[in-house]
């Protein structure tokens, strides 16, 4: 063997690896990752697991890929550890599917129509597909074809390479000392644990076996070998999961051992007395993958019924991690693993959004409690889950950044964006429940105490802040389109609300009802009400735009987009954009223009009307115009100094 084969035998490994990696990338985009999801939503059913596994296997062409999915998914609690044993099996029996297609590099036809040429037009087909398509789906089935043949390509350039092995010595005397069966399934451990792939490494074996020197005597230890070494990075990637994670990589280890074990055993004592003629036999790549696929079906058929044992072996092997945190635990929904599937990543980002929204929205609805009730263990608490919240916010952005460095669609970009919105509102929704924890806090060290119609305007104003929060959770979590248009209408109501309340509060002090201390923290109280209803406006908006796109949302029935996508957080506009903006509402469909809350510095509602009126004469619109806010708006738009708003 020359410098030449030994060069040919490396450039047909590099196109076969290559080939295999680019044929897993285009199946996986045709499938659009929905056998990865489907995967992650299993039921109990170990049977239907074992299948499901078998599928995905066969399309993602790894079965160490489809355990480290599976790693991920009991790590982030999707997925019981009893659940993940059949899957696991079924990765087993999937993975045969590769050494199944690699048998045709071998076949030839009559008149000199060969394999070859059958790929060479495979690869034609595929190229056309690629390069003259435009629908995307086209495009990645031409990837598919031209990724087949250039796994076939390799394989047929690594069988040639190797031809003349059959008369090297030194390849001879190591087949030799290969055809012990301890040796030869020590090297398949160690080949696959290297290339960190078992269908890899049986495809290679199939291209060793043209050479006529590999016999069954080598070839089945070394496939029982390639079995365990696949289980390599699955335990790598355990490391840093849970303890059911980690178990979960523990039994496909397991698996594997146990099934080349109880193969192994009674078969060697069976040839030891009765000589299996055939083992001597020259291995073929047909026969190769024949006992590839019988060997892992056998193994699932025996242990399927043990799988209780399995996963009890496996709990006995890696014990329960102490002082783990609960809601550290809760963290643990963003496995880095999913971040190679980002269906899978935004699912577990959209539940991880979920349970940050729930503390954040718990800590808001505690901390008014405090007002009526001070309890000093609900205030720690409150203090506690800010903590987590913050934690929530930290892991969640650095994950959606990285998983935003991924090759996202648009739906995916979209949703990430809509996950990215919520973050901030939801992380300053728990700091303001914070400071109200801080002020009733304060009132209670100080015994101060509101009056009684000052109570009764906070437990109003306090029922509408919960209102709000329960919407603006219910739009988030159900992705409820129609709550989340209700979210905007109860901030108006709740703005209305809290300035009649500054007013009331302004009358008592000058009756001498209420003390100027107890002014401040209404007023603190009242600042922080407002924040909240504005930031549960803003999760709702970004439901909404998650699941609209921008031209729906100019021209449909919610136009506070403008308010918080153009007009910045304080929502003020100098009169012509505002005119501008009253143009392009009522070109939209709207049918009244209200200007609220025009008094500012240099500017007066004459003036500001003047302007709107102007550019709407001016555009041929006449819709209802005025200049004074007012309840129950429905249908109108409304221009808050400048803020565009639903009404």
């Amino acid at each position: 063997m020359g410098i030449a084969d030994v060069i040919s035998l490396l450039g047909g490994l590099a196109f076969f690896l290559f080939g295999m990696s680019l044929l897993g990338d285009g199946l996986k985009r045709v499938a659009g990752s929905r056998l990865e999801t489907i995967l992650g939503r299993l039921t109990s059913n170990p049977i239907k697991g074992v299948l499901l596994g078998a599928l995905v296997t066969a399309v993602i062409q790894s079965s160490s890929a489809t355990t480290v999915m599976v790693v991920g998914f009991v790590n982030s609690g999707i997925m019981q550890l009893s659940n993940a044993v059949g899957i696991v099996m079924g990765a087993n029996i999937g993975t045969t599917a590769t050494g199944w297609v690699l048998t045709l590099a071998g076949v030839e036809g009559e008149g000199g129509f060969s394999s070859a040429t059958v790929f060479a037009f495979i690869a034609f087909i595929g190229i056309v597909l690629y390069f003259f398509c435009r629908k995307q789906t086209q495009k990645n089935v031409g990837l598919i074809l031209l990724a087949f043949s250039v796994l076939m390509s390799g394989m047929q350039t690594m069988s040639s390479a190797m031809d003349p092995l059959k008369e090297n010595e030194a390849f001879l005397h190591f087949i030799s000392a290969a055809s012990n069966p301890a040796v030869s399934l020590l090297i398949g451990i160690l080949v696959t644990a290297v290339i960190q792939s078992s269908s890899a490494s049986i495809g290679i074996l199939q291209a060793m076996s043209i050479t006529g020197a590999i016999s069954y005597e080598v070839a089945v230890p070394m496939v029982l070998g390639m079995c365990i070494g696949a289980c390599v990075p699955v335990l790598l990637s355990a490391i840093g999961a849970n303890a059911n994670g980690k178990r979960t990589a523990v039994i496909y280890l397991y698996f594997n051992i146990v099934g080349s074990a109880l193969f192994m055993l009674p078969f060697y004592l069976a040839h030891a007395f009765m000589d299996f003629q055939f083992m001597a036999l020259p291995a073929s790549a047909f026969g190769i993958a024949v006992f590839n696929t019988v060997f892992k079906v056998a193994a699932t058929l025996v242990q399927l019924p043990f799988t209780g044992l399995l996963v009890r072996l496996a709990v006995l092997t890696v014990k329960e991690e102490r002082g783990e945190d609960d809601e550290q635990f809760e963290e643990n929904l963003l496995d880095e693993r999913f971040l190679d599937y980002p269906p899978l990543a935004l699912e577990q980002s959209g539940r991880t959004v979920e349970r940050m929204a729930s503390a954040s929205f718990k800590n808001l609805n505690r901390s008014v409690d405090l007002f009526m009730q001070y309890n000093q263990e609900k205030y720690d608490k409150i203090m506690s889950r800010e903590n987590v919240v913050d934690k929530y916010e930290d892991r969640l952005g650095s994950y959606l950044f990285h998983l935003n460095t991924r090759d996202l669609n648009e739906r995916e970009t979209i949703i990430s964006s809509h996950y990215l919105h919520c973050l901030t509102d939801l992380e300053r929704i728990s700091d303001h429940a914070v400071n109200l924890a801080e002020l009733a806090s304060e009132m209670d060290s100080k015994s101060i105490a509101f009056p009684a119609d000052g109570l009764d305007d906070l437990t109003q104003a306090s029922n509408a802040v919960r209102e709000i929060v329960a919407l603006a959770q219910k739009a988030l979590s159900e992705e409820d389109m129609s709550t989340a248009r209700k979210v905007e209408p109860l901030e108006e109501v709740i703005s209305s609300m809290l300035e009649r309340m500054k007013l009331r509060h302004i009358r008592r002090l000058q009756n001498g009802a209420c003390t100027l201390e107890m002014g401040f923290i209404l007023n603190d109280i009242i600042t922080n009400f407002e924040r909240v209803a504005a930031h549960c406006s803003n999760v709702a908006l970004a439901v909404l735009e998650a699941n609209h796109d921008v031209e729906t949302l100019r021209s449909g029935p919610y136009p506070y987009f403008l308010k918080k996508r153009i007009l910045g957080p304080e929502g003020h506009l100098p009169n012509e954009d505002a005119a501008a903006f009253a143009v392009a509402l009522t070109r939209a469909g709207a049918r009244e223009i209200v200007l609220a809350h025009l008094s500012r510095e240099n500017n007066t509602p004459a003036m500001a009307l003047r302007a709107v009126e102007t550019a709407l004469s001016a555009a041929g619109l006449r819709p209802r115009l005025s200049a004074a806010p007012r309840d129950g708006l429905s249908g109108a738009y409304v221009l808050e100094g400048g803020a565009v708003c639903s009404g």
